[in-house]
């Protein structure tokens, strides 16, 4: 099999949830544990980190990643959706999976997916460990796909898990209330396996305490040890002042320009301590220096990305009500004359929710991504006229990205988003 030959297979051949929804979601971890059987466990065979929550697990995934490199390790990193290629989603010290890696995983194992048909995610899961296996990490970090309990990554025993935040997302999947959202998310909770919780919400925090007690395991409130203050950012770099329990003070330059990762930045340092303290060997010259090449180290794309000047245009993947409150935030921190959002959605999410929230006064320009899964731009459209937000429909990405160029001045400011989707498709990320 040539390598598009190979992604046609997985991409078409097996469910999956990113294109198409629902139908690709499977409900136990049967075939995880099967595919994992077949390839001989190699979850086993690797140290690893597990990744949790609703907004911030992806940075705080690369982050944790940047930091162990800088330390020495070997590290694996596993995170989904890929923005622009298959291969971003696993990743050793930075570089991507080989395309030959790839052939060599689906043809070895041609036989099993097409009789036990695993969603493309349960396949990829597998792939990663098999990858991570076979070149010998030290640690990996993997990142939850969805929810945690039901998740296929959710049958590796790391050495901590990490649970950033909870908010309301795939709620006809995981529950309609933060409380049973929270509880899905517990579920990477292990029997005498830390836990790391960055965000502390009083609504959801007897969830944890009761399923790490029930668990046996360790649970940590990260901001319980570390307050963390944003200063301000220059010529992209953010910078972080943050005071630990003991009355430490440190700062921090981190390469992400994300405000949001105020709230994730607690949980990486507590995250490391507990690493410390279980002998893993990590400086405060590998945090800091991890921290400040983060992008540079794990190629990150799409959190917070400056990509153009004169006007300012900028891009972001969040993409649930929590997510688009926090970018809202944050661009009222800029000054322009006129404010351009490019927009769009999936089809199978309340986007009302997010809708009630965006301005006004801002010209909005509606799209939709090449999938199954986006909202028709027309049909956002109208929805966005409920609220009082008028918009222009040019459904393909770059060309509602090029009409708001076309459109805006110099002073105003650009920003593309309201799904992870349309973010990949900017031609220029």
């Amino acid at each position: 099999m040539t390598y598009a030959e190979t992604l046609d297979y997985m991409f078409n051949a097996l469910p999956m949830f990113q294109r198409i929804g629902a139908a690709a979601f499977k409900k136990d971890l049967s075939n995880t544990i099967a595919l994992c059987k077949h390839l001989g466990n190699p979850e086993k065979q690797f140290k690893s980190i597990h990744v949790a929550g609703t907004n911030g697990k992806g940075s705080s995934s690369h982050m944790l990643a940047a930091i162990l490199m800088q330390a020495g390790y070997k590290v694996g990193l596993y995170t989904s959706p890929h923005l622009k290629s298959f291969t971003e989603r696993i990743k050793i010290n930075g570089q991507e999976i080989s395309k030959d890696a790839v052939i060599d995983f689906v043809e070895a194992n041609r036989a099993f997916l097409d009789d036990f048909k695993p969603s493309f995610f349960e396949m990829t899961v597998g792939m990663a460990f098999w990858h991570f296996a076979k070149e010998q990490v030290d640690i990996a970090i993997v990142e939850v796909g969805m929810g945690g309990r039901l998740d296929s990554t959710n049958v590796i025993e790391p050495e901590l898990a990490l649970i950033t935040n909870i908010g309301f997302d795939h709620m006809q999947f995981l529950g309609e209330t933060l409380p049973l959202i929270a509880g899905e998310k517990a579920g990477i909770i292990k029997s005498g396996i830390p836990v790391i919780i960055s965000q502390t919400q009083q609504a959801v925090k007897s969830v944890f305490q009761i399923k790490a007690r029930e668990e046996q395991a360790l649970l940590f409130f990260a901001e319980d040890f570390y307050k963390v203050h944003r200063l301000g950012d220059t010529q992209g770099v953010a910078t972080y002042s943050v005071q630990n329990n003991l009355h430490e003070t440190f700062q921090f330059k981190l390469q992400l320009l994300g405000k949001y990762q105020e709230k994730n930045l607690a949980g990486i340092l507590k995250a490391i301590d507990v690493l410390q303290s279980k002998g893993w060997k990590i400086s405060l010259q590998a945090i800091t220096q991890g921290l400040s090449r983060v992008v540079d180290l794990t190629g990150l794309k799409g959190r917070w990305q400056i990509l153009g000047s004169d006007p300012l245009v900028i891009c972001d993947t969040g993409h649930n009500e929590d997510g688009i409150r926090m970018i809202l935030d944050q661009l009222t921190a800029y000054s322009f004359q006129q404010l351009w959002i490019v927009l769009g959605m999936v089809q199978d999410k309340d986007v009302s929710k997010v809708l009630a929230i965006l301005p006004k006064n801002a010209s909005y320009i509606c799209c939709q991504a090449t999938i199954p899964r986006a909202m028709k731009a027309a049909d956002l459209a109208r929805q966005a006229e409920a609220f009082g937000l008028k918009a222009v429909v040019i459904p393909d990405v770059n060309e509602a990205i090029a009409f708001a160029k076309k459109k805006a001045v110099k002073e105003d400011l650009i920003f593309i988003g309201g799904s992870t989707f349309v973010v990949a498709e900017i031609k220029d990320l």
